[in-house]
Protein backbone atom coordinates (compact mmCIF):
# COMPACT_ATOMS: atom_id res chain seq x y z
CA UNK A 1 0.00 0.00 0.00
CA UNK A 2 1.30 3.36 -0.93
CA UNK A 3 2.67 5.19 2.23
CA UNK A 4 0.78 8.70 0.39
CA UNK A 5 -2.61 9.42 0.57
CA UNK A 6 -4.43 10.62 -2.18
CA UNK A 7 -7.20 13.11 -2.52
CA UNK A 8 -8.88 10.29 -4.61
CA UNK A 9 -9.16 8.21 -2.02
CA UNK A 10 -10.29 10.21 0.61
CA UNK A 11 -12.76 10.89 -1.43
CA UNK A 12 -13.87 7.82 -2.24
CA UNK A 13 -13.58 6.84 1.14
CA UNK A 14 -15.74 10.07 2.44
CA UNK A 15 -18.38 8.92 0.05
CA UNK A 16 -18.94 5.38 0.85
CA UNK A 17 -19.53 6.39 4.34
CA UNK A 18 -22.18 9.07 2.83
CA UNK A 19 -23.60 6.25 0.87
CA UNK A 20 -24.21 4.41 4.50
CA UNK A 21 -26.03 7.02 6.21
CA UNK A 22 -28.19 10.37 6.09
CA UNK A 23 -26.88 12.00 8.62
CA UNK A 24 -24.14 15.00 8.29
CA UNK A 25 -21.93 14.74 11.69
CA UNK A 26 -21.48 17.64 13.30
CA UNK A 27 -18.55 16.15 15.62
CA UNK A 28 -16.26 13.10 15.46
CA UNK A 29 -15.28 11.42 18.28
CA UNK A 30 -11.93 8.90 18.63
CA UNK A 31 -12.37 6.41 21.42
CA UNK A 32 -9.37 4.90 23.04
CA UNK A 33 -8.36 2.08 24.49
CA UNK A 34 -11.46 0.78 27.30
CA UNK A 35 -13.31 3.72 26.04
CA UNK A 36 -15.63 2.07 23.27
CA UNK A 37 -18.15 1.84 25.53
CA UNK A 38 -19.64 5.47 24.93
CA UNK A 39 -20.29 4.17 21.29
CA UNK A 40 -23.34 2.10 22.93
CA UNK A 41 -25.30 5.58 23.71
CA UNK A 42 -25.59 6.47 20.07
CA UNK A 43 -29.13 6.94 19.45
CA UNK A 44 -30.68 5.78 16.12
CA UNK A 45 -27.22 5.00 14.51
CA UNK A 46 -25.72 3.84 11.94
CA UNK A 47 -23.25 0.88 12.25
CA UNK A 48 -20.11 0.87 9.42
CA UNK A 49 -17.69 -1.92 10.34
CA UNK A 50 -14.65 -0.12 9.48
CA UNK A 51 -13.06 -3.34 7.80
CA UNK A 52 -16.12 -2.67 4.91
CA UNK A 53 -14.58 0.83 4.43
CA UNK A 54 -12.12 1.04 1.48
CA UNK A 55 -8.89 2.32 2.07
CA UNK A 56 -9.48 2.61 5.83
CA UNK A 57 -6.85 1.17 8.39
CA UNK A 58 -8.41 -1.50 10.87
CA UNK A 59 -7.21 -1.65 13.93
CA UNK A 60 -5.88 -5.39 14.88
CA UNK A 61 -5.66 -4.27 19.04
CA UNK A 62 -7.89 -5.54 21.88
CA UNK A 63 -10.36 -2.75 23.16
CA UNK A 64 -10.41 -1.62 19.52
CA UNK A 65 -13.95 -2.62 17.88
CA UNK A 66 -13.78 -1.58 14.64
CA UNK A 67 -16.80 0.19 13.96
CA UNK A 68 -17.74 3.71 12.59
CA UNK A 69 -20.90 4.32 14.43
CA UNK A 70 -23.38 7.54 13.00
CA UNK A 71 -26.08 8.75 15.11
CA UNK A 72 -27.57 11.41 17.70
CA UNK A 73 -26.12 12.15 21.12
CA UNK A 74 -27.42 15.19 23.34
CA UNK A 75 -28.42 16.82 20.27
CA UNK A 76 -25.74 16.75 18.46
CA UNK A 77 -25.53 14.38 15.26
CA UNK A 78 -21.88 12.59 15.96
CA UNK A 79 -19.14 10.40 14.01
CA UNK A 80 -18.18 7.78 16.55
CA UNK A 81 -14.65 5.88 15.49
CA UNK A 82 -14.61 2.47 17.87
CA UNK A 83 -11.66 1.66 17.39
CA UNK A 84 -8.45 3.85 16.04
CA UNK A 85 -5.31 1.91 13.98
CA UNK A 86 -1.82 2.62 15.64
CA UNK A 87 1.93 3.26 14.31
CA UNK A 88 3.24 -0.10 16.03
CA UNK A 89 0.24 -1.92 14.04
CA UNK A 90 2.65 -1.39 11.13
CA UNK A 91 0.60 1.73 9.14
CA UNK A 92 2.11 4.75 8.31
CA UNK A 93 2.06 7.99 9.91
CA UNK A 94 -0.51 8.65 6.85
CA UNK A 95 -2.36 5.96 6.78
CA UNK A 96 -2.96 6.12 10.72
CA UNK A 97 -4.71 9.52 10.44
CA UNK A 98 -6.70 8.83 7.27
CA UNK A 99 -9.72 9.10 9.38
CA UNK A 100 -9.20 12.92 10.29
CA UNK A 101 -9.00 13.56 6.51
CA UNK A 102 -12.36 11.74 5.66
CA UNK A 103 -13.95 13.41 8.35
CA UNK A 104 -12.53 16.57 7.29
CA UNK A 105 -13.97 15.74 3.55
CA UNK A 106 -17.43 14.66 5.53
CA UNK A 107 -17.33 18.59 6.45
CA UNK A 108 -17.28 17.84 10.39
CA UNK A 109 -16.20 20.59 11.85
CA UNK A 110 -14.80 19.68 15.51
CA UNK A 111 -13.33 16.53 16.58
CA UNK A 112 -12.94 14.87 20.60
CA UNK A 113 -10.16 12.78 20.49
CA UNK A 114 -9.59 10.42 23.64
CA UNK A 115 -7.05 8.18 24.65
CA UNK A 116 -5.84 5.53 27.35
CA UNK A 117 -2.79 7.21 28.65
CA UNK A 118 -0.18 6.53 31.10
CA UNK A 119 0.85 8.78 33.92
CA UNK A 120 3.72 11.08 34.27
CA UNK A 121 3.12 13.57 36.53
CA UNK A 122 2.73 11.80 39.50
CA UNK A 123 0.03 13.15 41.11
CA UNK A 124 -2.17 12.42 38.36
CA UNK A 125 -3.97 8.57 39.60
CA UNK A 126 -5.35 5.69 37.76
CA UNK A 127 -9.20 7.01 36.86
CA UNK A 128 -8.31 10.36 36.05
CA UNK A 129 -9.27 12.57 33.42
CA UNK A 130 -6.79 14.60 32.21
CA UNK A 131 -7.39 17.66 29.69
CA UNK A 132 -5.13 17.73 27.09
CA UNK A 133 -3.81 21.22 26.94
CA UNK A 134 -0.84 20.75 24.37
CA UNK A 135 1.28 17.38 22.98
CA UNK A 136 4.57 17.09 22.61
CA UNK A 137 5.23 15.45 19.04
CA UNK A 138 8.27 13.18 20.16
CA UNK A 139 8.19 10.90 17.23
CA UNK A 140 6.91 13.83 14.51
CA UNK A 141 10.32 15.47 15.85
CA UNK A 142 12.06 12.32 15.00
CA UNK A 143 10.72 12.41 11.37
CA UNK A 144 7.65 10.06 11.51
CA UNK A 145 5.22 13.17 10.75
CA UNK A 146 1.69 12.30 9.28
CA UNK A 147 2.31 15.74 7.03
CA UNK A 148 5.12 14.31 5.60
CA UNK A 149 5.13 13.42 1.87
CA UNK A 150 3.21 15.63 -1.05
CA UNK A 151 0.86 18.55 0.81
CA UNK A 152 -2.54 18.09 0.18
CA UNK A 153 -3.50 21.97 -0.56
CA UNK A 154 -7.27 21.52 -0.34
CA UNK A 155 -6.59 21.01 3.06
CA UNK A 156 -4.35 23.50 4.59
CA UNK A 157 -0.76 25.46 4.18
CA UNK A 158 2.60 23.03 3.69
CA UNK A 159 3.84 24.71 7.26
CA UNK A 160 0.96 25.24 9.50
CA UNK A 161 1.45 26.55 12.91
CA UNK A 162 0.76 24.52 16.31
CA UNK A 163 0.62 26.57 19.02
CA UNK A 164 -2.85 26.45 19.46
CA UNK A 165 -3.73 22.56 18.49
CA UNK A 166 -6.44 22.31 20.82
CA UNK A 167 -9.36 24.76 20.78
CA UNK A 168 -9.44 27.17 23.65
CA UNK A 169 -12.70 27.51 23.39
CA UNK A 170 -13.84 23.80 23.64
CA UNK A 171 -10.82 23.19 26.58
CA UNK A 172 -12.69 26.24 28.53
CA UNK A 173 -16.29 24.91 27.64
CA UNK A 174 -14.89 21.45 28.61
CA UNK A 175 -13.56 23.01 32.18
CA UNK A 176 -17.04 24.21 32.87
CA UNK A 177 -18.81 21.21 31.96
CA UNK A 178 -16.60 19.00 34.85
CA UNK A 179 -17.38 21.40 37.37
CA UNK A 180 -20.93 21.25 36.54
CA UNK A 181 -20.62 17.48 36.35
CA UNK A 182 -18.65 17.31 39.86
CA UNK A 183 -15.28 15.48 37.21
CA UNK A 184 -12.01 15.95 38.57
CA UNK A 185 -10.18 16.72 35.55
CA UNK A 186 -6.39 17.28 35.51
CA UNK A 187 -4.45 19.57 32.78
CA UNK A 188 -1.22 18.67 31.17
CA UNK A 189 1.01 18.15 28.08
CA UNK A 190 0.45 14.66 26.39
CA UNK A 191 3.39 12.82 24.53
CA UNK A 192 3.03 10.15 21.80
CA UNK A 193 5.56 7.34 21.89
CA UNK A 194 5.69 4.66 18.58
CA UNK A 195 4.98 1.36 21.40
CA UNK A 196 4.10 -1.28 21.43
CA UNK A 197 6.41 -1.77 24.46
CA UNK A 198 5.35 0.76 27.59
CA UNK A 199 7.98 3.20 29.00
CA UNK A 200 11.04 1.39 30.97
CA UNK A 201 10.92 3.99 34.35
CA UNK A 202 14.41 5.88 32.97
CA UNK A 203 12.27 7.04 29.77
CA UNK A 204 8.99 8.26 32.26
CA UNK A 205 11.77 10.42 34.25
CA UNK A 206 13.32 12.05 30.74
CA UNK A 207 9.61 12.62 29.55
CA UNK A 208 8.86 14.35 32.99
CA UNK A 209 12.16 16.13 32.20
CA UNK A 210 10.75 17.64 29.22
CA UNK A 211 7.47 18.18 30.51
CA UNK A 212 5.13 15.47 29.57
CA UNK A 213 2.31 14.65 32.16
CA UNK A 214 0.13 11.73 30.32
CA UNK A 215 2.24 9.22 27.57
CA UNK A 216 0.18 7.18 25.32
CA UNK A 217 0.69 5.67 21.80
CA UNK A 218 -1.86 7.75 19.64
CA UNK A 219 -3.54 11.09 19.06
CA UNK A 220 -0.87 12.97 18.73
CA UNK A 221 -0.59 12.59 14.47
CA UNK A 222 -4.78 12.98 14.58
CA UNK A 223 -4.42 16.37 16.09
CA UNK A 224 -1.62 17.39 13.89
CA UNK A 225 -3.96 16.02 10.94
CA UNK A 226 -6.90 17.52 11.96
CA UNK A 227 -5.00 21.16 13.12
CA UNK A 228 -3.66 21.30 9.15
CA UNK A 229 -7.23 20.89 8.03
CA UNK A 230 -8.74 23.43 10.24
CA UNK A 231 -10.61 20.75 12.61
CA UNK A 232 -11.53 22.39 15.99
CA UNK A 233 -10.30 19.40 18.45
CA UNK A 234 -10.28 19.04 22.67
CA UNK A 235 -8.71 16.27 23.80
CA UNK A 236 -9.14 13.93 26.51
CA UNK A 237 -6.82 11.64 28.23
CA UNK A 238 -8.22 9.00 30.30
CA UNK A 239 -5.26 8.25 32.90
CA UNK A 240 -4.78 3.79 33.08
CA UNK A 241 -2.03 4.11 34.99
CA UNK A 242 0.31 5.83 37.75
CA UNK A 243 3.62 6.59 37.30
CA UNK A 244 6.01 4.14 37.47
CA UNK A 245 9.22 5.79 37.66
CA UNK A 246 11.43 3.74 39.79
CA UNK A 247 10.31 0.23 38.45
CA UNK A 248 7.97 -0.83 41.22
CA UNK A 249 5.35 -1.98 39.36
CA UNK A 250 4.37 -3.85 36.05
CA UNK A 251 2.32 -2.15 33.49
CA UNK A 252 -0.12 -4.48 31.00
CA UNK A 253 -2.43 -3.69 28.76
CA UNK A 254 -5.23 -5.63 31.27
CA UNK A 255 -4.66 -2.93 33.54
CA UNK A 256 -5.30 -0.03 30.50
CA UNK A 257 -8.36 -1.77 29.98
CA UNK A 258 -9.57 -2.45 33.70
CA UNK A 259 -8.95 1.63 33.61
CA UNK A 260 -11.48 2.28 30.78
CA UNK A 261 -14.41 1.14 33.22
CA UNK A 262 -13.76 3.59 35.89
CA UNK A 263 -13.19 5.99 33.35
CA UNK A 264 -15.87 5.47 31.05
CA UNK A 265 -18.23 6.96 33.12
CA UNK A 266 -16.17 10.26 34.06
CA UNK A 267 -14.70 10.57 30.15
CA UNK A 268 -18.95 10.06 29.52
CA UNK A 269 -20.24 12.59 31.73
CA UNK A 270 -17.68 15.18 30.29
CA UNK A 271 -18.53 14.35 26.52
CA UNK A 272 -21.94 14.05 27.13
CA UNK A 273 -22.10 18.11 29.11
CA UNK A 274 -19.82 18.96 26.27
CA UNK A 275 -22.16 17.98 23.36
CA UNK A 276 -24.97 19.45 25.03
CA UNK A 277 -22.96 22.71 25.66
CA UNK A 278 -22.37 23.04 22.34
CA UNK A 279 -24.01 25.31 20.11
CA UNK A 280 -26.18 23.23 16.95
Amino acid sequence: MNEWITLEEIDSTANYIKSKTAYQPKVAIILGSGLGGLADAIEEADVIPTADIPHWPVSTVQGHAGRLVIGKLEGQVVLVLQGRAHYYEGYSMQRVTFPVRVMQRLGIPFLIVTNAAGSVNPQFDAGDVMLITDHIALIGMAGLNPLRGPNLDEFGQRFPDMSQAYDRELQQLARKVAEEKQVLLREGVYVCLAGPSFETPADLRFLQIIGADAVGMSTVPEVIIAHHGKTRVLGLSGISNKANLNGSTITTHEEVLEAGKVLVPKMTAVIRGFLAHLPR
